[in-house]
């Protein structure tokens, strides 16, 4: 006795099939490329508020670094002239990263090496 044979599926169902089963494949990608991309924007979201809290409290840190040496300066050579010192010297050091920054830029949009 012959074991019973498996229905044979027609060209149009396995066509039908394969069309069914790619959707499923492609909704099972699109949802988890979304998962994944709400999950990316929640980190950056973090990312953001933390870093931004971090430049506000080296902001203030600075200020307090500038106000400590105009303080400390003060007795040596009065405070006019301990602050214009002072702001002279951040100035400098601002020209000077600005400058840097400057050779950085000319060299990203520099048109041949």
């Amino acid at each position: 006795m012959d074991a019973p044979q498996p229905e044979e599926k027609s060209i149009g169902d396995l066509l039908q099939q394969l069309v069914e089963d790619g959707r499923a494949y492609a909704d099972a990608e699109i949802g988890f490329y979304r998962t994944l991309l709400r999950s990316k924007l929640r980190d950056a979201r973090g990312m953001l508020w933390t870093g931004a809290v971090a430049l506000v409290l080296a902001q203030a840190a600075a200020v307090a670094l500038v106000v400590g040496l105009v303080f400390t300066l003060s007795p040596l050579v009065g405070p006019g002239l301990a602050t214009l010192i002072v702001v002279l010297v951040f100035l400098a050091i601002a020209g000077l990263m600005g400058w840097l920054a400057w050779t950085h830029v000319k060299r990203i949009f520099k048109e041949k090496p």
